[in-house]
């Protein structure tokens, strides 16, 4: 029955992080509180790494066409200079240029902002609250610029933007969407920029943690469990996503703005 529970109480942790991950209400803050409200333990590097990596798989699965097409114009642009595939070029100059923002204080900081929030569910519920004003300004922008209108500012901006997002509670994907928007762009290409941004970040963070799981002194007892939670973030990231991209395109964004002020205040007050 104990073996029962410990499995229920990972997959539970990881479809809550995957579903969280996506949208714009902040995985890493609620991840705290989960853990804070169910009463359980620090779960360790090796389970968030492998939640992550999860998530990571999902955003691969449904940008493929895109990541395969800016790979293939960025490698004959780099031979062949050809006109026709300087915007997806430069799309991906721009990727790398926003990503170093955070992969910089990721290394130096992440874990020292992580442990100001942990201790403290209240901060997580502040920044939620922030998160969700930002989301509120940024409701009905109906912005222009598409991939080829990006420029090296656009880049920079929401370069910092997923750096300040690294806060537990500041969604990243919210962050990075609210700048993409402020900026003037569609849509559907802030939601494709933040996504395409997280790739690299996340798989940085997934290679630099590899020395965390090979050193994990439970990997062996909890392999199960992290492979059920691996499984249950990788489903409810894909769906979530999915789920995201619809609401997007409907302009619906606001809900999110309701539901992080709206659960932010509480958890300050009562966390």
């Amino acid at each position: 029955m104990e073996k029962l529970y410990e499995l229920i109480k990972y997959l539970f942790l990881g479809m809550f992080q995957g579903f969280t991950e996506p949208i714009p209400v902040s995985s890493s803050g609620h991840l705290v509180l989960a853990q804070d409200y169910l009463g359980i333990e620090n779960i360790g590097m090796t389970f968030e790494l492998l939640v992550n990596t999860a998530s990571l798989l999902a955003v691969l699965l449904i940008y493929r066409n895109d990541l395969i097409r800016l790979a293939t114009n960025g490698i004959k642009y780099t031979i062949t200079r050809q006109e026709e595939s300087k915007a997806d070029f430069r799309f991906i100059i721009y990727l790398i240029i926003a990503t170093i923002p955070a992969g910089v204080i990721g290394v130096t900081m992440d874990d020292y902002i992580a442990s100001i929030f942990k201790e403290s569910t209240q901060l997580v519920g502040i920044t939620l609250i922030v998160t969700g004003i930002a989301l509120w300004l940024i409701r009905n922008l109906k912005g222009r610029k598409q991939d080829g209108d990006l420029r090296l500012r656009d880049a920079i901006i929401i370069g910092l933007a997923q750096a300040v997002a690294l806060i537990p509670g500041i969604s990243r994907s919210g962050a990075t969407i609210v700048a993409a928007m402020g900026l003037g762009m569609k849509q559907e290409t802030a939601l494709r920029f933040s996504f395409l941004m997280f790739i690299p970040v996340s798989f940085g963070g997934m290679l630099l943690s590899f020395s965390d799981l090979a050193q994990d002194p439970n990997l062996n007892a909890l392999a199960i469990p992290y492979t059920v939670a691996f499984i249950g973030s990788l489903v409810a990231s894909y769906f979530s996503l999915k789920w995201f991209m619809n609401i997007m395109a409907r302009g619906n964004i606001k809900y999110f703005a309701y539901y992080c002020l709206i659960v932010g205040p509480l958890v300050a007050i009562f966390g």
